[in-house]
């Protein structure tokens, strides 16, 4: 584990070996554990740069690259959300972490109801930003764009951010390719794997979102504990990801005090 500092603060980060994976981590401040887990297409900093200072500063924040994304290699696998779910635990376990609150964005979201759902006893609370758990929660144009997807219209946020970190430049193309199949191959959680989810859960979705309203409304409905907030602005306005951020961009923009009194809320 290395001690490395950002532009706001100090951090620990690592590689852990996971699942025939070499799994890179940052852990930053003190408290209870707080998991993020990134969207697809992303990194650590793509999606979480602008709350990750805030989250600090009352917790202990653990985040980390999935397979093929960022500075996290690849193995020779489609991905799945239920195989993301089992390699957070693996490196949770390998950290000590026990127990944790999880805040999943976008395919985050997803893979954060799959840790539910497969681990529940490590899920404390969980937060599901922009999370699909039905083929109906994205508008037809969605899947459309799904099977025209190539890396050319990938945002360029967030090519820049993978090149940025990627040990192996060539990997985005492999990166792209396995997030677009995961989505094309995508199913239905089914309805009695989300109303066996026992964590309380909070949902977040923004009122001009990939995900619509309609669906984190019935998710809401499903889970046996859960409180919705639907938030102006699109998919992931709310947390300032990357493909986001405007000229004026205000960190009163951001969610965390939102996020934070449901974490403390005993």
């Amino acid at each position: 584990m290395e001690r490395a500092t950002s532009t706001t603060q100090a951090f620990d980060s690592g590689y852990s070996d996971v699942n025939g994976l070499k799994m890179y981590y940052e852990i930053y401040g003190q408290g209870k554990p707080l998991v993020l887990v990134h969207g697809g297409g992303s990194t650590i900093q793509s999606s979480f740069e602008k709350v990750i200072p805030l989250f600090a500063k009352n917790r202990m924040v653990i985040t980390f690259e999935l397979q093929a994304h960022g500075r996290t290699n690849d193995r020779n696998a489609d991905l799945s959300f239920e195989q993301d779910a089992d390699d957070i635990a693996v490196l949770l376990n390998n950290l000590n972490i026990d127990k944790a609150d999880f805040f999943g964005f976008s395919n985050g979201g997803t893979t954060t109801l799959q840790i539910a759902i497969r681990h529940p006893d490590m899920a404390d609370k969980i937060v599901l930003g922009s999370a699909l758990a039905k083929r109906n929660g994205v508008p037809d144009w969605f899947w459309d764009f799904m099977r025209q997807a190539n890396l050319e219209n990938m945002p360029e946020q967030l090519k820049d951010a993978y090149m940025r970190v990627a040990s192996d430049r060539n990997g985005l193309q492999i990166m792209h390719d396995r997030d677009a199949r995961r989505m094309m191959n995508f199913t239905d959680i089914p309805d009695e794997l989300i109303e066996s989810i026992k964590s309380p859960a909070l949902i977040i979705v923004g009122d001009r979102d990939v995900i619509t309203p309609e669906h984190a409304l019935a998710l809401f409905r499903q889970l046996r504990d859960a409180e919705l907030a639907i938030i102006p602005g699109g998919h992931g306005a709310y947390i300032g990801e990357i493909t986001t951020i405007t000229s004026d961009f205000k960190e009163t923009d951001l969610v965390v005090p939102l996020i934070e009194k449901f974490l403390d809320k005993k």
